[in-house]
């Protein structure tokens, strides 16, 4: 009997030892809790919140939906959205708050000037007139994207987007191009961030969500919420080349780093999505627990693991990209939402 718990003990330690080593130490998985209007900071390792971080003084039930991390990985950017859902009654929220990763604390809060409901932080790649990036943000009630320094945290202009309800943001890689999903018109505008000018509207469905770029910027991704089928948009003819079929509606996408996949999360079922990017079809579809509601995913830049984030649950999804099983579920925090990655 002695031998007998001592190998279970030595399984069990070997099966936890496997995890850390799956996992990118130095690295903190930074998620919005549309329940708690915090920031939760997750280590990459261990997978425990390390520290959950109140969004400045946000007054009712105002909170962020999203997250984005500076790219030196130090700050946390918490745009103030509201008390409410695209399209639907509630507050409009006018700030965007800033947060220090090690010390965390509120180091920073952007005032938009009145309510915008600002949503969506999409930080680009440092050039020589920008060293720091530029972090854009979706100002959802006056129909533009607003650039930001995301060092001194000073607005340097806006980006029409020419539709309402622009909720979700991809940029190109070259920071070139952006794309906004219309929630309500169920449309994609593209921008030229250069000229700060609409190049087109894409109509898509009745209602579309969340949206996502491919690794080498010639797809782009967005889910429609009236049938079980996601849009795949040639960006060198901006319109739609492909409907995937999907086992329920799908919601956020995500691609891996080698762009040979993409994770799209189903709410309804409870499951993710794995396309291949090369067929452009369902390779195999994960199963998370009931109740979980997931909707959000991310791929970590090493590709050693992707989280999907589950607002019924309070809970992130980590999920193994070498074979996509799910590999653990993470207790972040009540109504886990938004997502991204500090290095």
């Amino acid at each position: 009997m002695v031998f007998r718990i001592t190998a279970s003990l030595a399984v069990l330690t070997l099966a936890t030892a496997g995890i850390a080593a799956n996992a990118q130490s130095g690295g903190k998985l930074v998620v919005a809790l549309k329940g708690e209007q915090s920031v939760s900071i997750v280590d990459g390792s261990s997978g425990s919140v390390t520290a959950k971080v109140r969004e400045g003084d946000p007054k009712g039930k105002d909170t962020a939906h999203e997250v984005a991390a500076s790219l030196d990985g130090k700050l946390a950017y918490a745009p103030i959205y509201g008390d409410s859902g695209v399209g639907k009654p509630g507050t409009d929220g006018r700030n965007m708050v800033v947060i220090d990763l090690a010390s965390r604390k509120v180091v920073g809060d952007v005032d938009f000037g009145h309510g915008v409901r600002p949503h969506c932080a999409v930080i680009v790649a440092a050039s020589a007139a920008h060293p720091n990036g530029l972090l854009y943000v979706t100002t959802e009630l006056d129909k533009t994207l607003t650039i930001i320094e995301p060092k001194t945290f000073k607005i340097l202009g806006t980006v029409p987007t020419g539709s309402a309800e622009s909720h979700m943001l991809a940029i190109s890689h070259d920071g070139k191009r952006g794309y906004t999903a219309n929630v309500g018109p169920g449309t994609v505008s593209v921008l030229d961030l250069e000229t700060r000018k609409v190049v087109k509207v894409i109509p898509i469905a009745k209602i579309t969500q969340r949206i996502s770029v491919s690794v080498d910027d010639k797809m782009v991704f967005t889910s429609d919420q009236t049938k079980p089928q996601l849009a795949v948009i040639d960006t060198a003819t901006n319109t739609v080349k492909k409907w995937v079929p999907l086992a329920s509606y799908g919601y956020g996408t995500a691609s891996t780093p080698d762009g040979r996949w993409l994770l799209v999360p189903m709410m309804d079922v409870n499951k993710v999505a794995v396309v291949d990017l090369k067929t452009l079809t369902v390779a195999k579809n994960i199963d998370l627990p009931a109740g979980t509601h997931p909707q959000e995913a991310l791929v970590r830049p090493d590709g050693k693991a992707a989280y999907v984030s589950c607002d019924h649950s309070g809970q992130v999804a980590e999920i193994d990209p070498a074979n996509w099983t799910l590999r653990r579920m993470l207790d972040t925090g009540k109504v886990s939402d938004g997502l991204a990655w500090a290095k």
